[in-house]
């Protein structure tokens, strides 16, 4: 018998045309997020949901769709994500870990260098007309070749960020909640550092954690207050980890030289006066926004979905703590 799957964001033409062939496909073609009234309503029937980062797969939506087999979510954070509720109905969870790597990583390195080189406030400024003739003064940044970067969570990004800064000839700290081994930490050229001591003494400090439980504000008042004066912070994680508000304050009065953003706390929402700070570098969420890699997130994500309903094998990347087993048939 066919699935029944939903979509609930408009795909990149390959991943869609894996699931058409094997599936009978209810797709909200647009690049708007699905209402949540209406998620609701047609998730009902379905054995698979591939969906993204703005649907809340809760009880709610889940006792909705008593017959739902799969989710898989095109991304690799999946704290949307009920997974207790989807373990305890034998829901397999799927996400896409792994191909965004690289090119998060530039990204997290088109923040730093924007706000370090105030790249956004030069391109203002010459296109409001204000550019008259050269000046030795004019809209001076700070150097990026041999200070200090800070990398929060040494995963597979927070290493690819790492390899990026020994071309700068930086001196690189990390912290994660796992350290490496002597072998692996000399490999990356970083340096281990307590979360305060890695604050204390970066010039730009970068965060690529998860977002576990009980760990948003990971960098509220406290933490913006012994982070070295001037430096910059940049966000291409997770929007909760950051307190905005308090980051907002200590860009206003320039104990922050600058932040890079590419995620928010309350996300399309920003904290109030946030974007209205010269020297703060605002993107929409597009750390992972290249033709390649959104294609192959895609793409994996409807494996992910095939690999449960039509072939009824593990997927590559199970997010389930304890994954239900066997794959249902």
């Amino acid at each position: 018998m066919t699935p029944k799957i939903l979509i609930t964001r408009r795909l990149p033409e390959k991943a869609f045309e894996l699931l058409k062939p094997h599936c009978e496909i209810d797709y909200y073609d647009r690049e708007t997020a699905i209402p949540r009234r209406e998620l609701l309503k047609r998730v009902a029937g379905k054995e698979g949901l591939l969906c993204l980062l703005t649907e809340k797969v809760d009880p709610e939506l889940l006792s909705r769709a008593p017959g739902l087999k799969a989710v898989s979510t095109v991304s690799v954070g999946f704290d949307h994500v009920d997974l207790g509720a989807c373990s305890e109905r034998g829901i397999v969870v799927t996400h896409t870990p792994g191909v965004l790597t690289e090119t998060t990583a530039d990204f997290a390195w088109a923040l730093l260098l924007s706000c370090a080189r105030r790249v956004v406030e030069g391109d203002r400024f010459l296109r409001a007309g204000r550019y008259k003739a050269w000046g030795l003064t004019m809209l001076l940044g700070s150097d990026v070749h041999g200070k200090t970067l800070g990398i929060v969570g040494f995963g597979r990004i927070g290493r690819a960020v790492a390899r990026r800064a020994k071309g700068f000839g930086m001196n690189i700290l990390y912290y994660d909640h796992r350290r490496l081994d002597a072998v692996a930490e000399r490999e990356s050229g970083a340096s281990f550092a307590s979360f305060p001591d890695l604050l204390r003494r970066s010039d730009f400090v970068t965060l690529h954690a998860a977002l576990e439980a009980g760990g948003a504000h990971l960098i509220g008042e406290k933490e913006l207050s012994i982070m070295k004066p001037g430096s910059f912070l940049i966000n291409t994680a997770r929007g909760p980890l950051v307190d905005e508000k308090a980051l907002v304050r200590a860009l206003q009065s320039g104990r922050l030289g600058g932040a890079g953003l590419d995620v928010y706390e309350k996300e399309p929402r920003l904290a109030p006066g946030l974007s209205k700070l010269p020297n703060a570098v605002l993107a929409p969420h597009i750390a992972s926004a290249s033709v390649e890699t959104r294609t192959k997130m895609a793409a994996l994500a409807a494996e992910g979905l095939l690999d449960v309903l039509v072939y009824h094998r593990r997927p590559a990347h199970v997010a389930n703590p304890q994954p239900p087993a066997p794959i249902p048939s």
